[in-house]
């Protein structure tokens, strides 16, 4: 098998970049890093993250976008400059792994998404959630029929954060609506589709002085119910509390924990609820030990060879940014 020959454009301190570059340096059997550009002082902000990059080739960002033997990116800068770097390899011809969502901007990324159809090629994100096992056995559950009419999706991803890193949310709209909220946002339109208006409920919870919005909840109205989105930056046990519910007129299923690290990687739980009787404790399991980079990014390979389409379509990862800039209140921007 052929290796893909990628370049990394970027690093970031909270999202994904460490794990992303771990996962392609640990797949290499079908990735080959062929070097690196780090465009927004990366080294000088995060040392620690870039030495993962040690021993491997710094380049010019020219350089990077010229190679045509270079054939995939993998764009991990800071969020607010995600869309303008993937747009500038997408100018040139290259197949995009982007961090999630995107930048702040909607009509930046509606012209990368103008771009990237233009060149045909692969444009993958990083919402992690595509690529946990229980997720994707449940939304196949959904398209398939087993819980019936869906009613409602609830879905919690909080977290304790430093003061520190919650005053970093205020360069986000809805603060971290945007910056975590945005991957149940993702699972509730794969699940319920374009919502009839959404109603943003942020808010600053003012603890260690912190101004910026690190409390966010967005309801997403429906006909036949409302869905809710909830983020807390600041919440004690939060990480263990992460959940996704769907409720469905034949069946209820919650994944929780949603992701909860054991040794070797991730486990998520799922009960299913199929009994009527308010006693009914559900029927409950364990997913097998994951890693949802190396599976991520395995994905995303396997799309650039041309053996599977991105289930994801532009206009699908255009219509998600969109909505998750509703559900922070920017729409209209």
């Amino acid at each position: 098998m052929k290796k893909i020959r990628i370049a990394l454009i970027g690093l970031n301190k909270l999202s994904h970049a460490q794990p992303i570059v771990s996962s392609i340096k640990t797949q290499s059997d079908i990735f080959e890093l062929a070097g690196y550009t780090l465009p927004e002082n990366e080294r000088e902000k995060f040392p620690e993250i870039a030495a993962q990059l040690d021993g491997f080739k710094e380049m010019p960002l020219e350089e990077i976008l010229n190679d045509s033997t270079i054939e995939a990116v993998a764009v991990e800068t800071e969020e607010i400059y995600l869309t303008k770097y993937a747009t500038l390899a997408a100018e040139h011809g290259k197949h995009i792994h982007m961090e999630k969502p995107g930048g702040i901007s909607l009509r930046g990324f509606e012209k990368l998404i103008e771009t990237v159809k233009k060149s045909g090629k692969v444009f993958h994100t990083g919402y992690m959630y595509r690529y946990n096992p229980y997720v994707k056995e449940l939304i196949q559950k959904i398209k398939n029929g087993e819980l019936g009419e869906i009613i409602s999706v609830e879905a919690q991803m909080n977290c304790y954060h430093t003061a520190v890193n919650r005053q970093w949310l205020e360069a986000f709209p809805g603060g971290i609506m945007f910056f975590l909220g945005c991957h149940l946002v993702d699972l509730i339109l794969q699940i319920k589709g374009k919502p009839e208006r959404i109603i943003p409920l942020h808010r600053c919870t003012g603890l260690d002085g912190v101004t910026a919005q690190d409390f966010g909840m967005a309801v997403f109205v429906y006909k036949n119910g409302i869905s809710i989105a909830k983020v807390n930056a600041a919440e004690v046990g939060g990480f263990a509390r992460r959940q996704l519910v769907v409720s469905g007129s034949k069946q209820t299923v919650e994944l929780k924990p949603l992701e909860m690290y054991t040794s070797g990687g991730l486990y998520t739980g799922m009960t299913e609820y199929h009994s009527e009787d308010w006693k009914d404790m559900g029927t409950a399991k364990d997913s097998n030990v994951y890693n949802r980079y190396d599976s991520m990014m395995a994905a995303f390979a396997a799309m650039v060879r041309g053996e599977c389409e991105n289930p994801y379509t532009y206009d699908y990862e255009l219509e998600l940014y969109k909505t998750i800039l509703m559900a922070c209140e920017e729409g209209k921007k």
